[in-house]
């Protein structure tokens, strides 16, 4: 395969820039780990908007999106990011709340009001399902690189899991919220240019309409059970999703945090079709693209029919939006491995600039147990589908009602997570993963862990079980 030189130059230069940003944040502005973790709790409301939007913007969500339109979901694989837009109206309510617990993760406030049981569990499940996570979004970048230069896949997975650990390790939340505005900047304006230019070289829309069976055309074709249910998944895993809480965490103030919910709602819908049209447009023409899968639909046919400058601004894209997630997920779960596991469980304390070090030396071995993972080449979508649900199901009663019902019990949030996760795993095996019965797995487990949420503190209040401690440290 020949070396696409023009597009690999300007992907260079974008990971170079993101490497300075990373460097340059580090040095000038990680004063301690409040700093490194949450951005100093400073940031406005349109750095906290992209910032979430580029996050939620990931490689399921460009790469993934178009595969999904390109196999079998067609024109309906639009609500695969619309859905997560209009998740975020609702999670407005709960913005200023989350702003409000002075937190820095998920299981620090469970813990506050369950116990340390429950934060150690919460942080387990994180984990396990943020390695699967930032695999996907680095195996997303590396596919990229590999099918710019021809270089072998596992190669480039490397180097994309470096650039991921050098930037995220310099600059932690400030760095990442900086790149995070950058990238998606990338990402809109590049799948936006980049769209018309792939369909004209299709032949235009009548063209590969008239190439698509009629189904691959309707916006439900995935039924309506299907649309709903996406937009319940991405409320659940948005409510306990640690990225999302961090970037609540580190606004300014309450008002900023919801604010910024609604204004990345908006961006996040105004970016849904781009993916779709590329991946219905690799469809139209798959007879000429050679042996390609749903997760290069997107880079072989923007490759093949647009000018090479277009192909590297969406490969710049591409990698913008899969290392905007990398980067949040890898930061996330070194966080919580030092702040809700190491710190509690060893009895050490550590202050300033040594839990930044800490930090950084996690991420580092972090991001290489992902890069491994990325190894398998397992699909991208499925991947980022089990590991949403892993990680939410359990602690989203515990960590979202805990947060609006000040009179739960103690019970009430540790029995939940543990039926949560029992009643997610056992869908996901029932669905394989996707939808049994019209609901999906994250799905089913959030609300077993909501019924006994509230059956437990029920029960607990008629015996005058008094109230789990706060989740606010003024309260």
């Amino acid at each position: 395969m020949a070396i696409n030189i023009q597009a690999l130059i300007i992907v260079i230069g974008y990971l170079v820039g993101m490497l300075v940003i990373g460097y340059v944040v580090g040095k000038l502005k990680i004063k301690n780990a409040d700093d490194y973790m949450v951005a100093g709790r400073r940031m406005g409301v349109f750095m906290v908007a992209f910032s979430l939007s580029a996050n939620n913007i990931g490689g399921g969500s460009t790469t993934g999106l178009a595969g999904k339109a390109f196999t079998s979901w067609g024109m309906s694989a639009v609500w695969y990011v619309l859905a997560a837009s209009i998740a975020m109206i609702p999670l407005a309510y709960f913005a200023p709340k989350i702003r409000k617990t002075m937190a820095v993760t998920i299981p620090e406030v469970v813990g506050r009001r369950f116990g340390k049981f429950s934060s150690g569990f919460s942080a387990i499940l994180n984990i396990l399902a943020l390695f699967c996570l930032t695999s996907s979004q680095i195996a997303a970048s590396g596919s990229v690189v590999s099918v710019l230069t021809g270089i072998d896949t596992r190669i480039c997975l490397l180097i994309a899991g470096l650039v991921v650990i050098l930037y995220t390790t310099f600059g932690g939340m400030i760095a990442d919220q900086i790149s995070d505005l950058v990238q998606f900047i990338i990402i809109f304006f590049g799948l936006a240019i980049a769209t018309p230019f792939v369909i004209k070289g299709c032949g235009g829309w009548s063209t590969i309409a008239s190439k698509l069976p009629g189904d691959q055309l309707s916006f439900t074709k995935i039924g309506w059970v299907a649309i709903i249910g996406y937009i319940f998944n991405y409320f659940c895993t948005f409510l306990s999703g640690p990225e999302m809480i961090s970037r609540f965490e580190s606004a300014k103030d309450e008002k900023t945090a919801q604010r910024a919910s609604l204004v990345s709602a908006v961006l996040m819908a105004a970016m849904a079709i781009f993916p779709t049209l590329l991946g219905l447009a690799a469809l139209s023409v798959s007879d000429t693209l050679g042996n390609i899968s749903s997760n290069s639909a997107m880079m072989a046919v923007t490759q093949t029919y647009a000018p090479t400058i277009i192909t590297g601004i969406v490969s710049a894209a591409i990698i913008s939006a899969t290392m905007s997630s990398a980067d949040s997920n890898l930061l996330c779960m070194s966080t919580m491995i030092i702040n809700d596991l190491y710190l509690p469980y060893s009895g050490k304390k550590l202050d300033g600039m040594k839990e930044v070090r800490a930090t950084r030396i996690c991420n580092i071995i972090c991001c290489a147990v992902a890069v491994f993972i990325s190894f398998f080449g397992i699909n991208i979508v499925t991947m980022n589908t089990f590991a949403f649900a892993i990680r939410c199901a359990g602690p989203f009663a515990a960590y979202g009602l805990g947060l609006v019902i000040p009179r739960a019990t103690k019970h009430s949030g540790q029995i939940s997570i543990i039926t949560g996760t029992i009643g997610v795993v056992i869908w996901q095996i029932l669905s394989g993963g996707g939808f049994y019965l019209g609901i999906l797995p994250v799905v089913f487990g959030c609300g077993v862990g909501t019924i006994t949420f509230f059956l437990v503190n029920i029960i607990e209040w008629k015996k005058g079980v008094e109230a789990a401690p706060s989740a606010y440290l003024e309260d």
